[in-house]
């Protein structure tokens, strides 16, 4: 009797020791993963909110973007077809978190691409975008479109990058 009492007080204990960890958090906000191409601002910090997630060309947007200033897609399609503009995709939820591009476009043709937003929950979702996010940006840009081929092993990363850059696209009128 008495070491049924114990294993079940020591069962009791170790359920809550277990229960009462927390996992570690990301250390701040994920910086922007860019392509590295002109006009694009390659900050940290910038995260983009569900908020800024752009208009279609043309149209004005009155709200603020993650840094308090006029969202870039309205200031970007006040540039016209010959100017350089960025246009911001829809954040996309995938199994591992949402995925959010921005495009900067001279005229028709896709100059950089910035990933504002990305999973990075844990260790492992960080080393994976650090590596498959730029070569997704290299893709696109190379390939003009959102037609590129999936990073091996970001498989749910990269079709969230893909459809977002497809609804930027749409967005800019491609």
């Amino acid at each position: 009797m008495r070491r049924a009492v114990v294993t079940g007080a020591a069962t009791a204990a170790g359920v809550v020791l277990l229960l009462s960890l927390k996992p570690h958090g990301a250390a701040g906000p994920a910086p922007v993963i860019s392509s590295g191409g002109t006009g694009s601002s390659g900050t940290a910090g910038s995260s983009g909110g569900a908020g800024s997630s752009g208009t279609a060309a043309g149209a004005s947007d009155a709200t603020a973007g993650p840094s308090g200033s006029p969202s870039a897609p309205a200031a970007g399609a006040a540039a016209g077809a010959g100017g350089t503009r960025k246009v911001t995709g829809d954040a996309v939820n995938t199994r591992y978190g949402p995925v959010q591009v921005e495009v900067t476009l001279a005229g028709s043709r896709i100059t950089a691409v910035d990933v504002v937003k990305y999973p990075t929950e844990d260790r492992r979702d960080r080393e994976i975008n650090s590596s498959a996010l730029p070569l997704l940006n290299q893709e696109a840009i190379a390939a003009q479109s959102a037609g590129i081929d999936v990073v091996s092993g970001a498989t749910f990363t990269s079709d969230g990058y893909v459809r977002s850059l497809q609804s930027a696209l749409d967005r800019a009128g491609r």
